[in-house]
């Protein structure tokens, strides 16, 4: 790989790096061809972005990130595969699904919006992560609980209260 080149892939996923606000780096090494593409298959239907990638050319994409990825750098070592999403638990859950087939991919660490994950143990706690749409909707429906429990009060208290009004007027009558 030329400089030239070098410098168009760094520049590529510098860019890449600033448009993803979900980033996962994972291991998939020892996946044999059959086995990744499956994998590859599954993070398409998720709208998973996989690429592998060098691991000095991610670091220095990184570096010329504005992006604070802590301590992601110290973890590039051996195959790295970068995940791009757009909702933050996607990657998890994919490689936990897959995991029960394989035992790969292993998921070296994770930049979710800001916050940085490292390490596999981290897996479950990444799955669990609600997207934003889940977490607007858990706000919705708790909005809208105690605004159900006015409106059924207002309609029973109304019959109630247009039943004594019925019965007030056929006395008169």
């Amino acid at each position: 790989m030329t400089r030239e080149e070098k410098s168009q892939v760094i520049e590529d996923l510098t860019a890449q790096l600033a448009n993803s606000s979900n980033i996962y780096l994972a291991d998939i090494s020892g996946l044999n061809a059959g086995t990744t593409s499956d994998l590859r298959r599954a993070c398409f239907k998720a709208n998973i972005k996989l690429a592998v990638v060098k691991n000095t050319l991610l670091e220095k994409a990184m570096e010329a990130s504005d992006k604070d990825f802590g301590d992601l750098p110290s973890i590039l070592k051996g195959n790295t595969s970068v995940m791009y999403a757009e909702t933050g638990n996607a990657p998890a859950k994919v490689i936990k699904n897959f995991r029960k087939k394989s035992d790969k991919p292993l998921l070296k660490g994770a930049f979710i919006e800001e916050a940085i994950y490292i390490g596999d143990e981290q897996l479950d706690a990444l799955v669990d992560i609600k997207s934003k749409e889940e977490v607007i909707g858990d706000i919705i429906g708790l909005l809208q609980s105690p605004a159900k429990s006015v409106i059924s009060a207002l309609q029973s208290s109304g019959g109630k209260l247009a039943g004594i009004i019925k019965t007030l007027s056929e006395k008169e009558g």
